[in-house]
């Protein structure tokens, strides 16, 4: 296997180094994030190439299948290496129509917390988000309740650090005020820049920025506009949409996802393209 670098360095979460280049794991579940993958063995090939590769960083939920990534996780990594933290999310479960209903009420918390460590295999669990919102985005609403079940949990021994996602500026303030957070993970890319704001807080406080669809939301003229630029330069509009993340903020940390190893080398090499300012510039006028 020919040698490659990661992209954009380290990060720490709290008491946890991960890389800034990391791997989001939905993508392993079969259509529409439900049932099996269609090849298994490719699926578990990902996975462990990621953390050859020297990927630290996995993002997962057990509501991804339901439980089949975290399953998949397991399977191909467990034990896993102390270098490897992996992050998951609570607050959503899924229905037989493939659809993403809330499950925020205390009791459910507890057992989404309790369902991952048991598909992961472990005894306590890096990081756990609590997805707020719902499939349109983030909404308006008090996370008092569910977050002071995370803390509870995590006064347990059963979390070592919170995060949040899919939250709105005044969420992230909320939880805060209940406990420190090392990351926020919301809808976020060079056509939907509405966290511009939250992302320079947040790296000023050294907490951390999940964007999650790099390429999401984007209209037909905004992807033109991407497609040239990346024509010019030689590459995928992925990957320049992955570099000018890297680029936008330290605080910032990735986590795109695929079900195959080839286009998770392409991903990795594609974030290490540097933006020149007249690049980042032309870049700029597509979400403004």
């Amino acid at each position: 296997m020919s040698s490659i670098s990661l992209p954009g360095g380290t990060w720490t979460l709290g008491d946890l180094t991960v890389t800034r280049f990391g791997y989001g794991a939905m993508q392993l579940a079969g259509p529409w994030v439900m049932g099996p993958p269609a090849d298994h063995d490719g699926a578990l090939a990902v996975l462990r190439e990621a953390v050859e590769l020297g990927i630290t960083h996995i993002d997962t939920a057990d509501a991804y299948g339901p439980r089949v990534t975290n399953q998949l996780i397991r399977e191909a990594l467990h034990p896993y290496p102390a270098s490897l933290h992996i992050v998951t999310k609570v607050g959503a479960t899924r229905d037989q129509q493939g659809g993403w209903p809330p499950a925020r009420d205390p009791q459910s918390l507890r057992r989404a917390v309790h369902e991952n460590l048991e598909t992961l295999g472990l005894e306590t669990l890096d990081l756990v988000n609590l997805r707020l919102g719902n499939a349109e985005g983030p909404q308006p609403g008090s996370l008092t309740e569910a977050f002071q079940t995370l803390v509870e949990l995590q006064q347990q021994g059963l979390i070592r650090h919170l995060g949040v996602s899919n939250a709105t500026t005044g969420q992230v303030t909320q939880a805060q005020a209940i406990a420190p957070i090392v990351c926020v993970q919301n809808m976020y890319n060079l056509a939907f820049r509405h966290d511009d704001e939250l992302i320079d807080t947040l790296a000023g406080q050294g907490i951390a920025y999940v964007p999650f669809f790099p390429l999401g939301g984007f209209s037909p003229l905004q992807s033109t506009a991407l497609d040239k630029v990346a024509a010019r330069l030689g590459t995928t509009p992925m990957s320049v949409a992955l570099a000018w993340l890297l680029q936008r903020s330290p605080n910032i940390l990735l986590i795109p996802g695929t079900s195959s190893t080839a286009h998770l080398r392409e991903n990795i090499a594609g974030a290490g393209l540097t933006l020149s300012d007249d690049d980042l510039a032309e870049l700029d006028k597509i979400g403004h």
